[in-house]
This record gives structure tokens, sequence and C-alpha cells, in this order.
């Protein structure tokens, strides 16, 4: 990963992009993929498409989700305490005592989480986001809706942390990493000329709606798609690892197998893999996947779709982490096989 990557990683990993608020990052998303793309499209739902090669008969759509879980504001009491539900599958536990960024209609207001002093109790082991509270320091409602109204959103004030063995930490890498790595598979791709034409597209709304993968596929009508996504990791203390298999970091993207995934397209995937010497690790997903891929897959006339993961700790928390040498791995993984298509591939399971 060279600066100029590594810098728009960063830029990606800081800026709110909760489900149905993602215009900010998409502008950034757009300003660096026009550099190299050969056309940028934005469509009603939201998401940005960079495409190389587009008057190629045949296509690929590749998608990354840059949307985040947050919170959405739901009350405003009388003493200017703000009250707020769920946005995505966010989880309620690790919100106490946190800083949050209130993204108001008219401003951008910061706040903390209020949590009960253990000297008068502490917070109850059973509590839910209705017992939570955002403390701006207002006096009022009066004074707070002057910057923020019902339906707002909010998330956790967090920037990036650099571990130790090339680690980043932070919120949201669920699925700006996927955003990211989509942007660096077009630029590959510009570089190498394709055969196919390539259609990157950070989508919007997955954590929600899955709308934004829906629109892409169903507008770009691709000969194969590929969702780009995080999966959970296995490898720490705690997790079942007969339950919810041995997934590691820094031990290679993920391919999902089930009754959803094209297996000529994984085949594809393994082939590159193969070659270029990177491992791979396998998750199950016989029903669906939970992904972008699911809905593009069902648009038109059908989508052959698979899905490639990146390996993730503590999956919608404040503090997901991955491994950068997975993300290299995976944009490696993706470019090459990008680049081994002829374009005349047949996808048809019984030919």
């Amino acid at each position: 990963m060279n600066e100029q990557s590594h810098e728009f990683l960063q830029e990606l990993l800081t800026t709110p992009s909760p489900s149905g608020f993602e215009m900010g990052i998409q502008r950034k998303w757009i300003n660096y993929v026009e550099k190299f793309a050969d056309k940028v499209e934005t469509d009603y739902a939201g998401n940005a498409i960079g495409i190389v090669n587009p008057e190629a008969p045949f296509k690929i759509l590749i998608a990354g989700h840059c949307d985040e879980i947050g919170f959405m504001i739901n009350r405003i009491d009388e003493n200017g305490y703000i009250h707020f539900t769920k946005l995505g599958g966010i989880s309620h536990k690790p919100a106490i005592g946190m800083k949050v960024e209130i993204l108001g209609y008219k401003k951008t207001v910061t706040g903390v989480i209020g949590v009960n002093a253990e000297h008068h109790g502490g917070i109850n082991d059973k509590f839910d986001f209705e017992d939570l509270y955002i403390d701006c320091g207002a006096k009022s409602k009066e004074e707070v809706e002057q910057y923020v109204q019902i339906g707002d959103l909010a998330i956790y004030k967090r920037g990036v942390e650099f571990l130790m063995n090339n680690r980043i930490s932070g919120r949201g890498l669920d699925n700006r990493t996927g955003a990211f790595i989509v942007a660096e598979v077009l630029r590959n791709a510009a570089e190498k000329n394709p055969n196919i034409g390539v259609y990157a597209v950070s989508t919007v709304n997955e954590e929600t709606n899955m709308g934004g993968a829906y629109f892409a596929a169903a507008n770009i009508k691709p000969d194969f798609a590929l969702a780009i996504d995080v999966t959970f990791a296995t490898d720490y203390p705690g997790v079942n690892r007969n339950k919810h298999g041995d997934i590691k970091l820094d031990n290679g993207p993920v391919l999902a197998k089930g009754a959803p995934i094209h297996y000529k397209i994984n085949n594809l995937l393994e082939e590159s893999a193969r070659k270029h010497q990177i491992n791979l690790q396998y998750e199950l997903t016989p029903r669906v996947t939970g992904t972008d891929a699911d809905k593009m897959r069902l648009t038109g006339v059908g989508v052959p779709i698979a899905l490639v993961s990146l390996p993730l700790r503590y999956m919608h928390s404040p503090v997901e982490t991955a491994s950068l040498k997975d993300i290299n791995d995976e944009i490696t993984l993706i470019s090459e096989m990008i680049h081994s298509l002829q374009g005349d591939e047949n996808l048809k399971p019984l030919e």
C-alpha cells in the first residue's frame, strides 16, 4: 500500500457515514477514483460508481458498502438530554461512557453517553437503548433544537488506531475497508487495461436495507458481481470456533461457500490465489450471505455472485480490528483475477 492509498484509507475511516447519510464519504471516494477511472457516475440511491473500460460488453461489478452503523435521535427531553435508537445492527452494550458526534441538521454536536456513577448504584445489568441518553451540555430542549432535530444521526467519536503487527482499529471498518478495496482494485485495473468493463461501486445502505446494491446491479446489469465485505474473525478469547469456524487475522481473504455463491467465480478467485501465492480462508453461507451479494444476485435476469470478505475482530463495536496485510492480499487477489479474464467466460454451471 503506497502513501497515497494509506492516506485515502485513513480519510475514509475518519469520515462519518451512517447508513442513509453517506454523501460526505461518497464525495471523497469520487475525488479519489476520478483520477484514474475512465468514467464516474452516481445514481438515485447515492451509490458512487467508478468505471474502467466502459465500452466492453463483458462487465464485472465489485461492490463495497461505505455506510456504517450508528444511532438515530428519537427524542429530546425538556432538560436537553438526547435519546436515541439504533441504526443498523449496533449493540447498546459498548455505548456506556462513549463520546458521540451528532450529525445535526444545523451543525455537528459532540456529546457523551451518560452512565450512572457506581456510588449511586451504577448501570443496571439489564438495559437497552431506551435507558441511554446523550448529554451534550445543553440546559434545555430549546437549546438542543437549535442544532439537532428528531431523525438526525449520530456515531461514536472514534479515530483510527494503528496497532502492533500492521493491525488497524476503529469504528466502521465494516465496511469502509470494502469501499477502499474496490477503489484500489479499480486503480489497478486502470493501470493494466483489462479485457472487460470493471465497475467499482461504493454502495449505500447495506447496514439497513441493502438498497444501494440493488440499484447498482439493476442499473449496471453485470455479467457477474463480487460483494466485498467483512466477516467474523474468531482468533480472540471467548469465541467458540467449533460453532463459528476458524478465521484469523493475517491469514488471508475469506471466500464464502453456499447456495447463493457461484462456484465458477470462486474457482476463478482460487486460481488467482494459487498463482500469486495468496492464502485463502472460507466461511459458510448456506442460505443467504447477509451482504450486498444477496440483493445483487436477485436483480434483472439474475446475477452470478461471489463474496470476498476481510477478517474482522469485534464486529459492530467501536474497536473493530483488521489487518493491513489482509487488505493488501484482498486487493491483489481481486485485481489479478480481473486481469486474468478474457471477457468470454462461460458462467453457466451446467456448461
